[in-house]
């Protein structure tokens, strides 16, 4: 298949009633599973990177090796950066042939959120790819350094904000935050219900990470079309690494690395099980 824009998967999703899953990566490995999953699945995927992943997954490392990936693929592939606090990288991102860009203006004002989008909007443009943007806040943080707290997104400040920017697609808050949850949060559907109704654009839900099958189910029955699963891919990679060391015989970078594609790996299938809703849970 091939390297596509995030707004195609976007749209297919939507026609089957479904959501693309969204997978964080930070190194070869995680690459390498991430894709397995999806050709194995005979699915389309978004393969991210955080800007604030950066420091630990220099861009000029990763994105040549994503977009590659993505080209060489047996299924259709969008490369996209997440959470993208600046222009400069941004621009960055798209040089190197990533097809989906996001910026997050969610810690700002309303009207400078807008203002930065609208920024965004114009270099995406000049490149031929997807936008996404965020109003509300998401709790917590890519890396966990930070907690901003929960913000849910306002309906008429989505419908305000989205005549205004016209971007491709809007990640939401109702309740959800980035890391491992305490408990399995409660979503507000009614505040996704209530954005649903006045919008056609894809909806997107960020930390997926340990937020219910059928709460899933639920959010892409109300719109969700892109699902953000980052930390649990993290914690499933260094599971398997852990196991694989922690065995009887020899060890090397070989037997570390196939045990790391398998943690990628299985975390992606189980959720693109999930997303299709394809199959009873």
């Amino acid at each position: 298949m091939a390297l596509v824009t995030m707004k195609e998967l976007l749209d297919q999703a939507k026609m089957k009633h479904g959501a693309v899953g969204a997978f964080s990566v930070g190194n070869l490995e995680m690459v390498k599973g991430a894709v397995k999953a999806a050709e194995d699945m005979n699915t389309p995927i978004i393969l991210q990177i955080a800007e604030v992943r950066l420091p630990h997954s220099p861009l000029a490392l990763m994105a040549p090796m994503m977009v590659e990936a993505a080209k060489k693929s047996s299924v259709d592939i969008a490369v996209h950066l997440d959470h993208g606090k600046t222009l400069d990288v941004l621009h960055q991102a798209l040089e190197y042939g990533f097809t989906s860009i996001m910026m997050d203006g969610s810690t700002l004002p309303f009207e400078e959120n807008i203002e930065k989008t609208l920024q965004a909007a114009d270099l995406a443009k000049k490149y031929g790819a997807t936008l996404e943007a965020e109003l509300g806040l998401v709790g917590g943080s890519e890396d966990g350094s930070v907690d901003e707290g929960i913000r849910c997104t306002n309906p008429e400040d989505a419908k305000v904000f989205l005549k205004r920017t016209e971007v491709d697609a809007l990640a939401v808050a109702i309740g959800n935050a980035h890391g491992n949850y305490p408990v399995a949060p409660r979503l507000a559907f009614d505040v996704l219900g209530a954005i649903g109704k006045i919008t056609d654009a894809p909806l997107v839900l960020h930390g997926g990470t340990g937020i219910t099958p059928e709460d899933f189910r639920i959010a892409i029955s109300l719109g969700i079309r892109k699902i953000n699963i980052a930390t649990a891919s993290f914690d499933s990679l260094t599971r398997e690494a852990i196991k694989y060391l922690g065995s009887e015989g020899k060890h090397d970078y070989f037997g570390l690395n196939e045990a790391m594609v398998k943690g990628v790996y299985d975390n992606v299938t189980q959720h693109i099980r999930i997303f299709n809703c394809a199959e009873p849970l």
